[in-house]
């Protein structure tokens, strides 16, 4: 049976341990810590951890304040809250300057809990990676969460980290090294690639299984980076395979997707299909149901491979 890990959980576990052999590593919440796992942070640690209230604006310009003085501010909210509500300060204060700050977003994409409709957040890709400065990252498990946790703490700059809320099974092996800019390659195939980022990549990986039983051999490749862009395995990908599917629990628009076209259209244009929502706002709902509404399901992604594939 494979194991599973929620990814705010690995996040808290991780900021933790990182803190408590750095002094310099802290930890702001947003009135948030039982929903980011900041609780498990607050309650080792609690001289490293400030509970900022439902204040996103002021938090992030502390945390850049902090930053000033040589600390290592890792500052968690809602994805919604920490791409939209606090944007302004964030570009100016953390952005601009290049503090080093991490921005944490949890309950990203259409998978938040039933939160509400307002609460979800298929933006925020599109936000930080339009952000000049800004390290985008979107891991697809706990172990990636935990390798990505050591090297953004070491990391001179401002990041954000987006991260699901519900477990999702482990995918990487325990030794797995993350690297800003560098995909992995989860499964190699010949006909065409399939491209994706976050705990969607999982869903990649089953949409190749399900090619697969049809004797179709899809090359699968995880962008846990949308910015900086491994380019590379872009054109290795378009060299290769030529058709090229991109899924991502996120909008089409200035996500995964937008990248990826972006970039080959200029280096090497190929046919590329993508899979994330069609410029809506998304519903509150079950998993299955919203996965299923917008799109965004193992056989939607195979769809997408066999409309490319004629």
């Amino acid at each position: 049976m494979s194991q599973f890990i929620a990814q705010r959980v690995a996040f808290a576990k991780s900021l933790t341990d990182i803190a408590r052999d750095n002094k310099k590593v802290v930890a702001l919440d947003g009135d948030l810590s039982p929903s980011s796992q900041l609780t498990l942070f607050a309650a080792e640690l609690p001289g490293q951890f400030y509970q900022m209230g439902i204040a996103e604006q002021n938090m992030f310009g502390v945390a850049a304040g902090m930053a000033s003085l040589g600390l290592i501010p890792f500052a968690a909210s809602f994805a919604c809250f920490t791409a939209k509500r606090a944007l302004d300060q964030i570009r100016v204060v953390i952005a601009q300057p290049k503090m080093n700050v991490k921005m944490v977003g949890v309950y990203c994409g259409l998978l938040t809990g039933k939160v509400g409709k307002t609460h979800i957040s298929v933006q925020d890709i599109a936000v930080f990676r339009a952000m000049p400065n800004v390290v985008t990252v979107s891991p697809i498990d706990g172990i990636e969460v935990a390798s990505a946790m050591r090297v953004l703490a070491e990391y001179q700059g401002p990041v954000y980290l987006r991260l699901t809320r519900d477990p999702v099974p482990v995918v990487l092996p325990d030794d797995y090294e993350f690297q800003i800019g560098k995909s992995v390659k989860l499964r190699e195939g010949s006909d065409l690639t399939i491209i994706g980022t976050g705990d969607q990549s999982q869903r990649c990986l089953a949409a190749a299984d399900e090619l697969a039983e049809e004797g179709v051999s899809a090359r699968v490749v995880h962008m846990p980076t949308i910015k900086p862009l491994d380019t590379q395995a872009l054109l290795d990908a378009a060299e290769s395979t030529g058709k090229i599917v991109t899924a991502e629990d996120h909008s089409i628009l200035g996500g995964l997707g937008g990248a990826v076209c972006e970039y080959l259209s200029e280096h090497h244009p190929v046919s590329i299909k993508r899979v994330g929502l069609k410029d809506t706002y998304a519903e509150s709902g079950g998993n299955d149901d919203l996965m299923e509404k917008y799109g965004l399901t193992a056989s939607h992604v195979a769809k997408a491979a066999y409309q490319l594939l004629g």
